[in-house]
């Protein structure tokens, strides 16, 4: 077990295998009886990013995320937004993606549970990032801090060279109770 100053309670990941053969490989991503998925399926979506964009900082209420990145690479980012939780203020940084554009790459499944802030950055010349919600899309559970956001210790890079969507410059506080 980690210490918690290296962990954050409620995120999960799970690394996966491939099974490599002349074809290419197989690789099962995630199993609808797997512990780690116990929250349900509502959604299935794919964001394909271009190098140097950022999507952050982003949280829910109601909702956990899966992230998994079969093309490219990017930082992933988690940072526990929950003041009850014993790893507030904790942060994770998780290069996530093919091991092709770095040795450090985890080829792995992120659970990103309620209350914790995430953010992305893209590394490689593109990223897939495809991602299972267990609620379909709710904008009003979509929580938001800008990006630069002074209230959250991390520095994407030079804005000049980022690619951010005006959505990603606002804050939104999700207005339902959050689940724990």
């Amino acid at each position: 077990m980690k210490d918690l100053n290296e962990q954050i309670i409620g995120v999960e990941i799970k690394s996966l295998v491939s099974h490599p053969d002349d074809r290419g490989f197989f690789r099962e991503i995630i199993r609808n009886n797997d512990p780690f998925f116990n929250n349900g399926f509502a959604q299935w979506s794919h964001s394909k990013m271009a190098k140097n964009t950022v999507k952050a900082w982003h949280f829910h209420h109601r909702q956990t995320d899966w992230w998994y990145l079969p093309i490219g690479l990017i930082d992933t980012v988690l940072i526990d937004n929950r003041e009850e939780s014993p790893t507030f203020g904790n942060k994770i940084v998780i290069p996530l993606g093919e091991t092709s554009f770095s040795d450090q790459a985890q080829t792995a499944v992120v659970k990103i549970p309620p209350g914790v802030l995430h953010g992305c950055k893209v590394m490689s010349p593109e990223a897939h990032l495809f991602y299972i919600t267990s609620q379909v899309y709710d904008p009003q559970d979509e929580g938001r801090l800008p990006y630069n956001s002074e209230k959250v210790d991390h520095f994407w890079g030079d804005a000049e060279e980022l690619i951010v969507s005006p959505r990603d410059t606002i804050e939104h506080i999700p207005p339902y109770e959050r689940a724990r």
